[in-house]
């Protein structure tokens, strides 16, 4: 096992799931937005029926999200381009764990699919707990209460609100829920562009001082 960990969000940083998850929420909501759909994920998604934004008479809340999500994952879900070169190179150097909002069976089966598997140590899905905040403290448990030897890497600023709660440093990408503008409002250490560019930004996330300031660093160096 590595010293150093990344933790690896699964829709929209590994899966390109955005267009079968929206589509799904739709049935759900049929008067829900792209934008209001997006908002939903500034905290933790399970929350979404707290969020205005969205609702309305004709929403189904008697369909379950999982139940219409799970057979579309596995027919019509593929991997994000680019993004398995990346996680083996990462791999080498470093203990690799899912943390998603996806129930972990379906995403194991997804990791065998694109033979992904072996290059992380575990998978902890919805069905472990619906917080990440609390999956991130079972981590730090098992392998270590240094804050400062974990990433996480996620599309949503919900996540990086989550992960800021236990001191977790974050990597934000643009190819899933949230652009640019709206990653930076959790102050993430990176906000990336393309998944070619993980490696440079994770290696600057572990050799820059902790204290430095997130905001300074991240501003010259946008992609």
């Amino acid at each position: 096992m590595k010293e150093r960990f990344i933790l690896f969000d699964f829709d929209g940083v590994i899966a390109d799931s955005l267009t079968v998850a929206f589509e799904i929420n739709k049935m759900i909501c049929p008067d829900l937005t792209d934008e209001g759909y997006r908002k939903r994920f500034e905290g933790n998604i399970n929350d979404w029926e707290r969020v205005a934004d969205g609702h309305s008479a004709k929403c189904h809340h008697d369909i379950h999200f999982f139940t219409e999500y799970i057979p579309r994952m596995r027919d019509r879900v593929g991997i994000t381009v680019g993004i398995k070169k990346v996680i083996q190179h990462l791999s080498e150097s470093h203990t690799l764990i899912i943390v998603s909002s996806t129930i972990t069976g379906p995403i194991q089966k997804f990791m065998e699919k694109y033979n992904l598997s072996p290059y992380f140590l575990e998978v902890m899905g919805n069905d472990i707990h619906t917080s990440k905040i609390e999956k991130i403290k079972m981590i730090l448990s098992r392998y270590g209460r240094e804050p400062e030897r974990y990433v996480f890497i996620t599309d949503t600023l919900g996540d990086i609100r989550e992960a800021s709660h236990v001191d977790i440093g974050t990597i934000g990408v643009t190819w899933g829920i949230h652009k640019q503008e709206t990653l930076l409002k959790g102050t993430p250490f990176r906000v990336i562009q393309k998944p070619k560019d993980l490696p440079l930004a994770v290696s600057e996330y572990f050799t820059k001082p902790r204290k430095s300031n997130p905001i300074a660093s991240l501003v010259p160096r946008l992609i």
